[in-house]
């Protein structure tokens, strides 16, 4: 049984599609069938893997899915020649590059050549720009915005919050600290973004309400890094060896999950916290694509 301070990303990223269940509906009745094409370069296990997720989501929901798999050897013009077309197919209302990409591919490059209006994993640097100025026309990022969610959804207030992001990467550490720290609603706490040249991050944890850890760093989160009552959330997936295991190895977050989850108020679990509601985000905002493209 789920101790009752976990909060369940399963079941809010559940009800986040039953939500989308009527406007892909909608759509329908006006002649759109939402579409998304997702591209995979190489054969990267992670990779195929996230994309398989994501396709059996978008199939439950409505959503027409199509996946285009390139070689590991696939040149930079080559993608984006495929993008390029991708970009002008109508039926197709969202364009999800799959990440990490084979060097020398430079992921700006690629994610800037995908069509702002089709760009559902929010990484154009119109998009980007937009969410640093709050402006909400954009699209966010799906697992910082996912996050988001998860704290609204579960009772946690973000206005006026100490928070704490460890990690400052372009998908998930920039992006939280621009969406909590906007003047608006679900936003308005101020913000602390942690890093590897932070000193004393211990300090400044101790003294956040809300900690989203996104450092990519196993267990790193540790109890005496967090007060009584703390809200956590944890982003990282991390594969470590396990000798109990089949495979040699599992996966853990970037919070030793065992320990600090009897000190915090909530928590997110890991797997089934952040990761469900990163593919219900990208729903929401294939389907709004969809929706903008039909006026």
């Amino acid at each position: 049984m789920q101790a009752s301070n976990v909060v369940d990303g399963r079941a809010i990223a559940a009800q986040i599609q039953r939500e989308l269940t009527a406007r892909v509906a909608d759509l329908k009745r006006r002649g759109v069938v939402p579409g998304l094409a997702f591209v995979r370069v190489g054969e990267d296990p992670a990779s195929k893997v996230y994309v398989g997720r994501k396709e059996k989501a978008c199939a439950e929901l409505g959503i027409v899915s199509e996946t285009h798999v390139l070689p590991e050897k696939t040149s930079e013009a080559e993608l984006l020649a495929l993008i390029g077309k991708l970009n002008s197919t109508p039926h197709l209302h969202g364009i999800l590059v799959q990440a990490p990409l084979p060097r020398p591919i430079r992921e700006s490059v690629v994610f800037a050549t995908v069509l702002p209006s089709k760009d559902v994993d929010g990484f154009h640097p119109v998009n980007v720009g937009k969410l640093m100025l709050g402006d909400d026309t954009g699209f966010k990022p799906c697992t910082p915005a996912g996050v988001v969610e998860l704290l609204v959804r579960s009772g946690v207030q973000i206005e006026g919050a100490e928070v704490v992001i460890l990690g400052r990467g372009n998908i998930v550490g920039k992006p939280m600290t621009a969406m909590l720290c906007q003047k608006g609603k679900n936003a308005n706490a101020t913000v602390t973004l942690c890093h590897s040249a932070t000193r004393d991050v211990r300090a400044h944890c101790r003294r956040a309400d809300i900690i989203v850890a996104a450092m990519g760093v196993a267990e790193f989160l540790k109890a005496d890094m967090v007060k009584p009552g703390v809200v956590v959330m944890d982003v990282g997936v991390n594969r470590v060896p396990d000798a109990a295991s089949k495979t040699g190895t599992k996966l853990v977050g970037d919070v030793d999950f065992a320990n600090v989850q009897p000190i915090a108020g909530k928590i997110t679990p890991n797997p089934g916290g952040v990761g469900p509601m990163t593919i219900a985000l990208l729903l929401q905002n294939t389907v709004r694509a969809a929706e903008q493209a039909l006026g």
